[in-house]
């Protein structure tokens, strides 16, 4: 998602439009869900995916129409199974998506995708409100609001701050609905940031940041070594950090439910110190590296600390998927394979 906001800022720089499409609602077994976006280029271009297939390329025919007119569409896609085989789907099914006109000459859009664009970049859970106009009008700047848990950004509105004081009731069980009020309201939650906390900035640390920040994770990097923690070393990721030590790990970087964290210092002492933090958060995935005497080791001294052998199963060691691999760039990759699984695979294969 962080790619499309960034894509339309720079679409914006330029003074070009672009079509922004969102999928409503589904049945079957699509291969996303509610709420991926995918945006078109005038030149018929896109960034990000709904699924590909003939589902993705009838959307991207209908963004003609959108530029034309620049006016919203709402469509309402029935796939037949050869149609659905097309999508990654075992069967058909209905897809519901909405394709809106992305006005740079509209600087209330242009400033309401800004504020977007920087609640993604720091990590901020936001909920967009839109106002879907009838006869399927132009959808300005003015028809779109930014929920914050504190804040709200947009044109006053009684009716939608009433919705804004809703929402942030029930504010992280959102999903993306159509409100049907006296108007029909999009509420389009922008949670589930996802990160990747590498704590050690060795060689394997640096294939992994390749890695993670080309799966789209906001991939951060920690160690107490400025000669190894820096942007000559990790050009791509979103942050690196020099950290006095690795203690007190929560001054630097906020671990969320969303983070997976990979641990990979230089030392026993300090991976211990590291886990013995993370296993007191809400972090999806704690991979730390290492062979199964290190870690029995590291298990029995966290143990006589007071953790259970409930919290250490959580913890991913030795990390990685076992594909025998030796080298930084195979630890690398064993270790991307992991954090996917855990990231896509059912909860109860993690």
């Amino acid at each position: 998602m962080n790619e499309i906001y960034e894509q339309i800022i720079e679409l914006f720089d330029s003074n070009q439009p672009s079509v922004m499409i969102t999928i409503l609602d589904k049945s079957g077994s699509a291969p996303r869900e509610e709420g991926t976006k995918m945006l078109v280029k005038k030149d018929f271009s896109i960034v990000g995916t709904i699924g590909g297939g003939i589902l993705e390329a009838v959307s991207i025919k209908l963004s003609s129409k959108v530029f034309e007119n620049k006016e919203y569409i709402i469509e309402d896609f029935s796939l037949t199974n050869n149609d659905a085989k097309s999508v990654g789907m075992v069967c058909g099914g209905k897809v519901k998506v909405l394709l809106e006109y992305i006005d740079p000459d509209d600087y209330q859009m242009v400033n309401a995708y800004k504020k977007m664009n920087e609640c993604s970049q720091k990590q901020v859970d936001f909920v967009l409100i839109t106002r879907l106009k009838e006869n399927n009008g132009y959808l300005s700047g003015r028809d779109k609001w930014i929920c914050t848990e504190t804040g709200f950004f947009g044109v006053e509105d009684e009716e939608v701050l009433d919705i804004a004081k809703s929402v942030r009731e029930d504010f992280h069980q959102l999903k993306i609905h159509i409100k049907n009020e006296k108007e029909r309201v999009l509420i389009e939650p922008h949670f589930n940031y996802e990160s990747v906390c590498i704590v050690g900035a060795g060689h394997v640390a640096q294939k992994i940041a390749e890695l993670t920040t080309n799966l789209g994770f906001y991939t951060i990097v920690l160690d107490d070594r400025e000669e190894f923690a820096n942007r000559e070393r990790f050009q791509k990721v979103d942050e690196v950090k020099v950290i006095e030590s690795f203690h007190k790990l929560s001054e630097y970087v906020t671990i969320t439910a969303n983070s997976y964290i990979i641990i990979v210092t230089r030392g026993h002492s300090n991976d211990k110190e590291v886990l013995a933090q993370m296993l007191k958060t809400d972090a999806k995935y704690i991979g730390m590296i290492g062979s199964r005497s290190k870690r029995d080791i590291t298990y029995k001294i966290l143990k006589e600390e007071g953790f259970t052998s409930e919290d250490l199963s959580r913890v991913f060691c030795p990390i990685g998927v076992n594909i025998y691999a030796q080298t930084p760039e195979e630890i690398a990759i064993s270790i991307a394979a992991e954090v996917i699984k855990v990231r896509r695979g059912p909860k109860d294969e993690e």
